[in-house]
């Protein structure tokens, strides 16, 4: 038995709690084609059976309000999954069941998941499980989706349900009014055989009726006459409703559906032993949590703990890669003959994607936090404790979680935090938030904060990372602002958001979460990043210094070596890969690492890249930057992480006295024009910059105008030079 089926549900039901215990590892992420959202799919295997599942994204309803619902419904019509296995919250049962509905209206075989039967429980919530699943007439399994309790059950109810299940649609009155509009449509759409091929044309009325954007566009591509006949017999029912009841079709339809809900429940599928309007305990935390006064403090306590934790623990892996890629650029020195390829492994591969890979353990432990506070619904606090502030800066409640994903408790993805802008309904809303999404301290930001707060603020660097997230978000607040009364002038719209019940998250949940983001991170390294040091290893290679300059560097090598005694530049000249030398040797040796590194310099100096720094830098030396910083930034626009793998190869090729190598950070560290305030002045410019080159793209798709893309390019870039300048000139007036 090889079938598969769909994971369909609300927001915050356990949908994807559920599909990480069935799935485990067996599971990978990609994006539903054509589109940028993701799809989740997995394979169950128990008893001799095989089911492939597809986590559907959360939805309410089947209505094309979102992306996420036209995503979902065109994969139960396009695909046709033997079966949908809906999560329905066991805890909010009335409202979690208007999918149900819908799936059933629909026509496609439907098994509920009660799921969260626990946090029921402790409310005082019982189910009579066999009741609603015989008026609804479909099987009905109660789950708790964190601790895997009836997951084996609900997968053989599902097996067994598949070969006897051949549902009958689902037909609701909607009153008479709706009803006779209803049947009048579908008369028509049955005679024509209009999108009876995908759909049923009960369910294809219902969709005009709700106006459905996507269904009417079908419609009038398909059949232009006949859409116009029908939208015509929908304005009609409309104008009637509106003069007689002061209402309109879509409404009447939810207010039926909602009422077909209430007299299943009322039938005695519930029963509250306990007092219903009894404090539950995610209200009891609530009072404090997300108190007016205590909220706020307790929030940048988390976030300070959160780096902590991060930072403290991470620092033992850290350093074991760091000399995992020391000992693997030793061994290549070693080992590799001299020529391009050998510089190519170690400045281009190893110092640089090692570089940014060194970071790999830091943005794990990073990960698991921000997963521990997003699966225990806590995140969902913040951004219903920052919706005042947001509203005053002329965003939206529902901004909080793009700037969020993007990396507002570091860690995200602008590309994400730009998608999660859809949910917001004012168009003016959702640009701003989306050009302003790019300044939060994303997953590709954080090497480059982790390797400067690690060579100059070591002993700070859980307070220095709190100090850079709160500079993003103020910057991106007062830079909405700043668009909102400018150039993207409107209302603010009210916001209403749902607070999902506080959970204990399960240990097998987090380490699937942080794995699925740890190796999308490990994946950049490995292809883009790799692609693009390759790229600036050429730049800053290409074209090889003159070799008239090459022969004054050897001139002084010489010179070097005939001024010395004989004894010790022969000893110098015969040292083998390990040499022990004599005092004289060593501060011989010392004067001839000198040469080769100014030599090193010079040959980077005249490469493209070099040349591009150096002309860059009669302008950029106003924020501290040089011409090897220059060289990492215009690097970074194609992806942040480049940064850290650019500086990495461009010290590599431009320093080569192997003794006082080490760490990048240890480098910098010791490096001339380097110090605490040009790090800090570059931390700033990095939070501004502009977004990378997929951001970019993906900004300008959300808001259907490249000029909008240019516009985040050159705003946040300007933004970013001009800070950078004032950080470091006040800095450097103070003494800094």
């Amino acid at each position: 038995m090889d079938e598969t089926i769909a994971l369909a549900g609300n927001p915050n039901s356990g949908k994807t709690t559920l599909f990480n215990e069935l799935t485990g590892s067996r599971q990978h992420v990609g994006n539903y084609p054509g589109v940028t959202v993701e799809k989740k799919q997995g394979t169950y295997i128990n008893n001799g059976y095989k089911l492939n599942i597809v986590d559907l994204p959360g939805t309410y309803s089947l209505t094309a309000y979102s992306l996420e619902e036209v995503v979902a419904r065109d994969f139960l019509v396009n695909e046709k999954p033997e079966m949908v296995v809906n999560i329905v919250d066991a805890s909010n049962l009335e409202r979690n069941l208007y999918l149900t509905l819908q799936f059933m209206e629909i026509g496609i075989p439907v098994c509920i998941a009660l799921n969260m039967m626990d946090v029921a429980e402790t409310r005082g919530i019982e189910i009579n499980i066999n009741k609603l699943s015989r008026l609804l007439g479909i099987p009905v399994v109660p789950t708790i989706a964190r601790s895997g309790k009836g997951k084996k059950e609900l997968m053989e109810t599902v097996a067994k349900s598949i070969k006897n299940t051949n549902p009958a649609p689902l037909d609701i009155s909607y009153g008479d009014d709706v009803d006779k509009a209803l049947g009048e449509i579908e008369e028509k759409i049955k005679a024509k055989n209009f999108l009876t091929e995908n759909y049923r044309a009960r369910w294809t009325a219902l969709k005009y009726l709700e106006k459905d954007e996507q269904i009417l566009k079908l419609g009038q591509k398909t059949n232009p006459s006949l859409s116009k006949e029908l939208e015509q017999i929908v304005q009609k029912v409309s104008d009637h409703l509106n003069e007689t009841l002061d209402t309109y079709p879509e409404a009447m339809i939810a207010d039926y559906r909602y009422g077909y809900i209430k007299s299943i429940i009322k039938q005695g599928v519930i029963r509250h032993n306990q007092d219903r309007n009894r404090l539950y305990t995610s209200d009891k935390i609530d009072k404090v949590v997300t108190n007016r006064f205590l909220g706020p403090i307790i929030m940048v306590m988390v976030l300070i703990g959160l780096y902590k934790f991060t930072f403290t623990y991470s620092e033992m892996p850290v350093g074991w890669f760091e000399s995992f890629f020391g000992w693997l650029g030793e061994f290549a020195e070693t080992h590799l003959a001299e020529g391009l390829l050998k510089s190519l492994i170690i400045s281009g591969v190893i110092d640089g994607v090692g570089g940014v890979l060194g970071f790999v353990p830091l943005i794990m432990f990073m990960f698991f936090g921000i997963s521990l506070l997003e699966d225990s619904g806590y995140l969902a606090r913040v951004a219903y404790m920052l919706d005042r502030i947001f509203r005053f800066f002329g965003l939206h409640g529902s901004s909080v979680m793009a700037f969020i994903v993007s990396g507002g408790i570091a860690g995200g993805c602008a590309v994400p935090g730009v998608m999660a802008t859809r949910t917001l309904k004012s168009p003016r809303e959702r640009l701003a938030t989306l050009l302003t999404v790019p300044f939060m301290s994303c997953a590709a930001k954080l090497p480059v904060f982790a390797l400067l707060t690690a060579a100059f603020f070591a002993e700070n660097e859980a307070m220095i990372m709190v100090i850079i997230t709160l500079i993003a978000w103020l910057g991106a607040l007062i830079t909405a602002k700043v668009l909102r009364t400018t150039v993207i002038k409107g209302e603010s719209t009210p916001f209403v958001m749902e607070l999902p019940p506080y959970r204990l998250p399960t240990f097998k949940g987090l380490l699937i979460h942080t794995w699925e983001r740890t190796w999308q991170y490990v994946k950049k390294a490995g292809t883009i990043i790799l692609g693009i040091s390759i790229i600036l290893w050429a730049m800053m290679t290409f074209p090889n210094l003159p070799e008239s300059k090459t022969k004054i560097f050897e001139q002084k090598r010489q010179t070097l070596l005939a001024s010395a005694p004989a004894s010790i530049a022969n000893e110098v000249e015969a040292a083998g890969k390990d040499p022990k030398f004599s005092p004289g040797a060593m501060e011989l040796k010392k004067q001839l690492s000198t040469i080769d590194s100014q030599e090193a310099e010079a040959a980077l100096k005249n490469s493209i890249a070099g040349r591009f720094g150096m002309a860059l830098e009669g302008i950029t030396k106003l924020a501290g930057f040089d011409w090897r910083t220059n060289i990492a930034l215009v690097g970074g626009f194609a992806a942040k992480e480049v940064v850290v793998s650019t500086l990495g190869t461009a010290y590599s090729l431009g320093e080569v006295d192997l003794e006082e190598s080490g760490s990048l950070s240890q480098t910098l560290a010791r490096a001339p024009g380097w110090n605490s305030l040009v790090a800090f002045s570059l931390i700033i410019f990095t939070i501004f910059y502009a977004p990378c080159f997929v951001a970019v793209v993906c900004i300008a798709r959300e808001a259907g105008s490249w000029k909008w893309g240019a516009f985040s390019m050159a705003f946040n870039t300007a933004l970013a030079f001009c800070l950078a300048v004032a950080v470091f000139q006040i800095g450097s007036f103070l003494g800094y």
